[in-house]
């Protein structure tokens, strides 16, 4: 009897040569680091090094978050990913009254330059790769970390790592966004040159299915709606006046790993292949590199459960073998006690373990894309790939990512995928081991990492110091510069950076924005 994938689409109980009749392997799948790209972004993929093991981190103060990445450094991580708390993802400062409560919970309080500062402290900023996961203020960050590498007498040539910056997915599946579409859009093409120009090996943008995921997206929906994402923001660019090969290169994107492994690894695949069609096809992209789609990998969080929490350190192996086996470029795979709180010191290097285990103790890494011909995932690929594009096609009749949003196509979409999966695990058709099967009566007491509350009164107090130390007159001066410059065409990144070196906080530089640029406020009309 035939199963049905995350997707809705068929898994025959056996495939054999007709699954693939007619099938051409030249055009399909041609060879690794080649056009278009299925077997993998680079020729010798993990055979000549490992993919890049990040962990996201961040809570509480500055301090404490630095004090978590030097332990991840001791322990073998090769990149650091930094989570932020909401009040700095949504622009506001921690002493503002729509952040109480909310200072340094689910990842690190960043106001300032002071802050920025005190989080990479004793960290050599030419030679770690550092994620930031950071969307409608990505621009602030990214300046911040770039004055801070300038501290320490780096240059930005050398500085390499990734802003998340796709404001596209929070009016989808996340919410922290602060400006309406057009200008968020025009924010994003001005870091898009603004890199070019100033901190080259800088990955722009980190155009994310992941949170669809997490909301419920299938993996066809996961990668229909990110690839549309993806358009949107290269149509923005070359709108802008940029060539298509000036900064496609710097693209790259941010994908979930579920514990289904066969239909993971057909996502990964036929990701690459749809991205590279589109990019040579629909924007005449030359360079090699603009076609690549290059991808980090985190392991679904949200298939992690509270009860028996251990047993999620099995499902974390199991999605890390899925994003490795899809050829990803870079991994985090989630502590097996994030169901509960943020995870404690040993649960995050247990993670990193398991990373390393899959690198190092298998032989997954001895050989480039071992699933090829396969006669299952190339039939999947292959299926996974068509119910993308017609998802994508109806995106592209509702006018494109931006107009499909404004009538909540994308978010409808998702929401039905997210009531489905939850009836099937309210009924027991989907198992869900120790939620609806395989349960015990009593769960083994586990004490979780707890924020500090008296962080909210650090903060506030360390914004109270920085107001009262700098020179007031030069801030107003930045601000006003950067008003000017996002009521007209300049560039805003500039007179940010200025401002933000003159020690203007999170708040004050979003706030400047939102008196030009408005806010954004969803509707659903679809």
């Amino acid at each position: 009897m035939a199963r049905e994938s995350e997707s809705g689409l068929p898994i025959e109980p056996v495939y054999g040569p007709d699954a693939l009749e007619g099938w051409d392997p030249a055009e399909k799948l041609g060879e690794p680091g080649a056009y278009p790209f299925t077997r993998g972004v680079y020729p010798s993929m993990y055979t000549g090094r490992p993919w890049t093991m990040r962990q996201y981190a961040g809570f509480g103060t500055a301090v404490e978050s630095n004090a978590r990445y030097k332990q991840l450094i001791d322990n073998g991580t090769m990149g650091l990913s930094v989570a932020f708390d909401l009040p700095t993802q949504m622009g506001h400062d921690s002493d503002a009254a729509i952040a109480s409560g909310e200072v340094g919970k689910v990842g690190v309080a960043i106001d300032s330059i002071d802050d920025m500062r005190v989080l990479f402290d004793g960290i050599p900023l030419d030679k770690v790769s550092t994620s930031m996961t950071i969307n409608a203020p990505a621009a602030l960050l990214l300046l911040m970390y770039q004055l801070v590498g300038e501290e320490q007498g780096v240059p930005a040539e050398k500085l390499t790592g990734t802003i998340q910056n796709d404001v596209l997915k929070e009016y989808i599946a996340r919410g922290t966004y602060i400006f309406p579409p057009k200008p968020s859009l025009r924010l994003i093409a001005d870091i898009f040159k603004y890199c070019r120009a100033e901190i080259p090996k800088w990955n722009t943008i980190s155009i994310s299915g992941y949170h669809m995921a997490e909301a419920g997206a299938s993996p066809a929906q996961e990668i229909a709606f990110t690839l549309a994402d993806g358009i949107e923001y290269v149509r923005t660019a070359v709108a802008a006046g940029m060539d298509v090969d000036d900064f496609a290169p710097r693209l790259s994107f941010f994908f979930v790993a579920r514990t289904t492994i066969l239909e993971e690894v057909a996502k990964f695949r036929a990701a690459r292949r749809i991205w590279a069609r589109v990019m040579k096809e629909e924007f005449g992209a030359k360079n090699p590199k603009s076609l690549m789609l290059r991808f980090h990998t985190q392991t679904a969080g949200v298939q992690l459960t509270a009860q028996q929490p251990e047993v999620n350190l099995v499902r974390v192996a199991v999605q890390g073998l899925a994003a490795v086996l899809g050829g990803t470029q870079s991994l985090h795979t989630n502590s097996f006690d994030e169901a509960i709180a943020l995870p404690t010191d040993k649960s995050a290097r247990l993670a990193l373990r398991t990373q390393q285990v899959l690198a190092y103790e298998t032989d997954v890494t001895a050989t480039v894309d071992p699933f090829a011909g396969s006669y299952v995932v190339e039939k999947m690929t292959d299926d996974v790939e068509a119910a993308t594009l017609e998802l994508m096609a109806k995106v592209e009749e509702l006018g494109g990512a931006v107009n499909a949003i404004e009538r909540g196509f994308q978010k409808n979409e998702i929401e039905r995928s997210a009531y489905r999966i939850a009836q099937e695990t309210d009924s027991g058709e989907r198992v869900v081991v120790g939620v609806n099967r395989y349960t015990i009566d009593v769960e083994e007491p586990y004490e979780p990492l707890r924020v500090d509350p008296a962080i909210e009164a650090q903060q506030a107090d360390r914004l109270a110091k920085l107001r009262a130390e700098r020179d007031q007159a030069a801030v107003d001066a930045a601000l006003t510069a950067l008003k000017k410059a996002a009521e007209g065409t300049d560039n805003v990144l500039y007179p940010m950076k200025d401002a933000l070196r003159a020690r203007a906080t999170v708040g004050e530089v979003c706030d400047a924005l939102r008196e030009v640029w408005g806010t954004y406020t969803p509707s659903d009309v679809f």
